[in-house]
């Protein structure tokens, strides 16, 4: 039963900055968020710009549930003058590698795992399919059961494995977001040119067809300090030249 809350963020980037962005996100600010606010790093995440945006980034943190959040947020609102010196100074320094960007708090099904059980069970990829899935008004959850049906087998042979599965909170349960790791190029390539010829997933988008008004998948890349690419959280040892203080 996975009880947490997560921010999705998606993260618009100045210029070249894409990497160093990157890196004060996942080494500058994720230790002092797990000791502070309990946070974890979900993923950081570039997107492939053929696919999406760019250049952007996703980031996702793992809350721990409402009053978790609710507590974090209580210590960013604190107004002009009040605001905790570490976070300001950390924000300052984003703002050079970050130009704006849209963030989403999202609820994950219940047999969605949490960040450290996949780390433990060793889940990999080398590139992450991201669907943003809008359905009809109070349908997601609905669309979340029949993902784990259906839709996980039907992309699951072709070795993609389903990571994620939540639903947008603060709206009209018209959202879903999928993260499915993919083993190898290989392997997300032949998923999608067999899409419109492969009966199985054929008969997964019949079954969605009622409900699903629009999907949108995009690929991503883990950044060096990812933890399912290191297999743990970012931690203080992997700060370069940056000082809390």
């Amino acid at each position: 039963m996975n009880d947490k809350i997560y921010i999705h963020e998606f993260i618009d980037i100045r210029g070249h900055h894409r990497s160093s962005y990157m890196h004060h996100m996942a080494a500058n600010w994720s230790p002092g968020a797990q000791e502070r606010r309990n946070q974890l790093c979900f993923g950081v995440w570039a997107v492939l710009g053929s696919t999406g945006a760019w250049p952007q980034v996703v980031n996702l943190w793992e809350e721990p549930g409402w009053d978790g959040l609710a507590e974090s947020f209580g210590g960013e609102a604190v107004g002009a003058g009040a605001q905790d010196p570490i976070l300001a100074k950390w924000w300052a320094k984003a703002s050079e590698f970050r130009r704006g960007g849209f963030d989403r708090i999202v609820e994950p099904a219940p047999w969605s795992k949490p960040i450290m059980e996949l780390i433990a069970d060793g889940t990999r990829g080398a590139c992450y399919a991201h669907e943003l899935v809008r359905v009809r008004p109070g349908a997601s959850r609905d669309h979340l059961e029949l993902v784990r049906e259906r839709g996980a087998e039907a992309y699951g042979s072709y070795g993609w494995q389903l990571i994620g599965a939540f639903t947008t909170a603060m709206g009209n349960d018209d959202e879903a977001i999928l993260l499915w790791a993919i083993p190898t190029w290989e392997a997300w390539a032949r998923a999608e040119k067999n899409a419109r010829v492969d009966e199985s997933i054929l008969e997964w988008k019949r079954l969605c067809s009622d409900h699903v008004e629009r999907r949108h998948r995009i690929l991503l890349v883990d950044s060096p300090l990812s933890p399912l690419k290191i297999g743990r959280q970012p931690a203080r040892s992997d700060q370069v030249d940056w000082n809390e203080e």
